[in-house]
């Protein structure tokens, strides 16, 4: 098994993209997300940065848009599987 934690979901607007992260603490499970904006270096390797420009920001204003929304839908399926799990005990 990975060390290695994956995203919940992840959206993805190129170059920008939101990662959804699932956490749980002792008062429960809550979401986080990260950000983060794609581009080519000088050698035209793929790198990522976290720092965004004019340009990004309608896209990363709707990935955030989209990333709320899909936070919703998870925390519903977390109340369905929670309801799910009472029911067979």
């Amino acid at each position: 098994m990975s060390d290695t934690k994956k995203p919940a979901a992840k959206i993805n607007l190129h170059p920008v993209s939101a990662a959804i992260w699932r956490n749980q603490n002792p008062k429960g499970v809550f979401y986080s997300v990260t950000f983060e904006r794609s581009f080519k270096d000088e050698a035209g390797k793929w790198q990522t940065s976290s720092t965004f420009n004019a340009n990004d920001l309608l896209l990363l204003a709707k990935a955030a848009d989209l990333a709320h929304s899909e936070i919703y839908k998870l925390r519903a399926n977390d109340r369905q599987t929670d309801q799910s799990d009472e029911d067979a005990a």
